[in-house]
């Protein structure tokens, strides 16, 4: 895996991309080290590329301006099973500044009774922000989970309400 550090208005995040596509995004980070520590996390062979996916960098800085863009991009979901598949894909087609609950993405999956399942699956998202599973709140108006903790999760929900 190749990868690349970025600096943004949230904090570092880490790119990482395969042959297939791009393979793992991290979340805001406060140091680039901790950055490279969460994309190592997720992968074996690291080679560092600073010109990685210039594109999709761009994008990423543009996004945590609070700009709305778009995340069309290859992706390399080889590890993943078809029911997180189905998630991931399920949280894509949640408009930007909107959420849907757990339910709404375990109906989208094809498995209603699935919530929990769904929740799992989101909290193994290997691609924050290209999968937007920050999207994704409880039934009852609530936040529920996030793996970068509900108070990212409330950022990047804000972030989107008042976004372009």
């Amino acid at each position: 895996m190749r990868y690349r550090i970025i600096d943004t208005a949230f904090g570092y995040v880490g790119i990482g991309a395969t042959e297939k596509g791009i393979s793992v995004v991290t979340l805001p980070c406060e140091t680039e080290e901790e950055a490279v520590i969460s994309l190592g996390e997720k992968s074996g062979n690291d080679d560092l590329d600073t010109e990685l996916l210039p594109d999709l960098v761009e994008r990423i800085i543009k996004y945590f301006q609070g700009e709305r863009v778009t995340f069309p991009d290859e992706l390399d979901l080889t590890s993943a099973s078809e029911f997180q598949k189905k998630v991931w894909q399920a949280a894509c087609f949640i408009p930007y500044g909107e959420t849907r609950s757990y339910l709404w993405v375990a109906t989208q999956a094809g498995n209603p009774k699935a919530s929990r399942a769904a929740g799992r699956a989101l909290g193994r998202n290997p691609l924050p922000i290209i999968i937007p599973c920050h999207r994704i709140i409880a039934g009852n108006g609530g936040m529920g989970g996030f793996t970068g903790g509900i108070e990212m999760k409330m950022r990047l929900l804000a972030l989107e309400s008042s976004g372009s």
